[in-house]
């Protein structure tokens, strides 16, 4: 394979060119970019950093191309205090080149940045306290790096910020726990820095559709799965509650955490959560997802469906198990006219769906059926 052109005569040639089994030269910004971070005048360093997120910010080329500036920016995140400008756009720098870059995450991470963007994660520089936590938000979507930034001490940062940050710090705090909570050993981690109620405010004030909400939602789905994430959820005013409304109203795979988050609080306990569930309303929502949520989704809400009625088994030959029978059931059961009657709408509008799809397939195989003529 050929090596990439040098800064150098990328500076006198044209950065296309014919052959396409060449890779495109740096570009004249570039090289200089390149050649202003090794300065010693810091200024000059100062300079480099900037221009370096303006061509990282949406070209995928540069974050490649300007690989080899991840060390000096690094250093630069040692300089100077909280209020220092090289901190400050030495780690943006540092987050345009890791964004949609796996190399490029794990280079900044080897290169010894964590320490520096923990001890901003502290700082009294609420600016500063932010773009650290962007930074370890696009950081930890490596899986090879969620365990050192783990065992760097981050977690109980990224909650406190989740507790007293600003809201774009928050958003991202949880963002980055989200992340780090799909390596195993980080998910007990979390959980003992009793992360629910945090998780809970902020799903309560994001909008049920967004991003958010989503990562929000995986986050509880997995603490749940512990006893201590169970007490903490049950004992958080509106807790449920906030889970039952991105149910409702998130977006697919919000609503697939959701009910999975409610759905192992009632394997774990049925008696002792199927009426807290209930109580929140939310039977029309499951009815829902039982006909247009993702497969998960829809084999989720069933089993739920049956955990939440009187008997999660069949009663008699006579009452078939059908999900239109367990539904009656806990319909029967609810208190309050509107809840019950709004259940009941849902019902008939599912089996209005289910006759549809069901006429739909039929009609498709009298069409494959019928000869054609000859």
């Amino acid at each position: 394979m050929n090596s990439p052109p040098s800064c150098s005569s990328a500076l006198t040639h044209s950065t296309s060119s014919s052959n396409t089994d060449t890779p495109p030269s740096p570009s004249a910004a570039v090289c200089r970019a390149l050649l202003l971070i090794q300065s010693d005048d810091l200024s000059l360093k100062i300079e480099a950093a900037k221009e370096i997120r303006r061509l990282t910010k949406t070209s995928q080329r540069c974050r490649r191309q300007l690989a080899d500036a991840v060390k000096p920016l690094v250093c630069m995140l040692r300089v100077g205090d909280d209020d220092s400008v090289e901190n400050e756009s030495a780690l943006l720098a540092l987050l345009n080149l890791a964004v949609k870059d796996e190399k490029n995450k794990i280079s900044i991470v080897e290169a010894g940045a964590l320490e520096s963007i923990i001890s901003f994660l502290q700082s009294q520089n609420s600016i500063l306290q932010e773009y650290a936590t962007a930074s370890l938000l696009t950081l930890s979507a490596s899986t090879i790096n969620k365990p050192v930034i783990s065992a760097c001490g981050a977690i109980p940062l990224l909650v406190e910020i989740l507790r007293n940050g600003i809201t774009q710090a928050k958003v991202d705090a949880v963002m980055a726990l989200s992340n780090l909570s799909t390596h195993s050993d980080n998910l007990e981690i979390i959980l003992k820095t009793n992360p629910i109620p945090s998780i809970v405010s902020l799903l309560k004030t994001c909008k049920k559709s967004s991003k958010t909400a989503e990562k929000c939602c995986a986050l509880i789905e997995s603490l749940v799965g512990f006893h201590e994430g169970r007490t903490a959820l049950t004992s958080e005013e509106g807790g449920i509650l906030a889970v039952v409304e991105v149910l409702e109203n998130g977006s697919l795979q919000s609503r697939e955490h959701a009910v999975g988050a409610l759905l192992t609080l009632c394997q774990s306990d049925r008696f002792k959560y199927r009426e807290p569930i209930l109580r929140e309303g939310v039977i029309p929502g499951l009815l829902e997802l039982t006909v247009q949520g993702t497969p998960k989704s829809q084999s989720k809400s069933q089993t739920l469906l049956r955990l939440l009625r009187d008997t999660p088994y069949p009663r008699s030959e006579l009452q078939p198990d059908t999900l239109e029978n367990i539904v009656c059931n806990i319909i029967s059961q609810i208190d309050g006219d509107e809840q019950s009657g709004k259940a009941k709408k849902m019902l008939a509008e599912m089996v209005q769906v289910s006759m549809e799809q069901s006429l739909r397939q039929l009609q498709q195989r009298a069409l494959v059926c019928t000869p054609t003529p000859k």
